[in-house]
């Protein structure tokens, strides 16, 4: 049941999910591509791709509404200087390694819009990104799939549990991260 279901939205959830934080999303593809349940070169491809699609749009945002963003959202703006310094300095290793920084992976793209870096730069070395990140990230999860299977051996017969507890720990995880995100924005609103 969970293996023909992942079957049949597990390329799609992978994209949706990519489009924005991912890395949930990613790592459970991986383990699912691990499990042969999805092919592993698709997982990557989609991952990449939807991965930067979601930096360029964020990206053109702030390129066109940048300030108006920036007015509405106080803790992006409160990044905005540190980032922007970075942006100027080290432009390639920023553009590429933005993604991997927690709590930037939104906001980044946003902020390095606001910046001079030419749309076709971004583009680029965003492309770059998008590839290590889905590469590195999809091979947590391939690992896992892989520890997991030499160490409880095939577990075919529990594999719809284990499946649903990772998503569910999973879902947990990102709702900790979501609810630690906004405390600190409020406690930096409150100041």
């Amino acid at each position: 049941m969970w293996s023909e279901l992942l079957q049949t939205h597990g390329y799609w959830l992978l994209a949706l999910g990519c489009l924005l934080e991912g890395e949930t999303v990613l790592v459970l593809a991986g383990f699912a591509a691990h499990r042969g349940l999805l092919d592993p070169a698709a997982v990557v491809a989609i991952a990449a791709a939807s991965g930067f699609a979601g930096d360029e749009t964020f990206f053109w945002l702030g390129r066109r509404h940048g300030k108006a963003l920036l007015a509405r959202w106080p803790s992006i703006a409160g990044q905005s200087g540190r980032v922007l310094a970075l942006v100027e300095r080290w432009h390639e290793p920023v553009i590429i390694g933005i993604r991997f920084a927690y709590g930037l992976r939104v906001a980044g793209p946003m902020l390095i819009g606001t910046s001079g870096i030419p749309a076709w730069r971004f583009a680029l070395f965003n492309a770059v990104g998008a590839l290590l990140w889905a590469c590195a990230v999809g091979a947590i999860g391939w690992i896992f799939g892989a520890t997991a299977e030499a160490m409880l051996g095939r577990l075919q017969h529990v594999e719809g549990r284990l499946f649903l507890g990772l998503l569910l720990l999973a879902l947990l995880v990102a709702l900790l991260r979501h609810v630690a995100a906004r405390r600190r924005s409020s406690s930096r609103g409150a100041r």
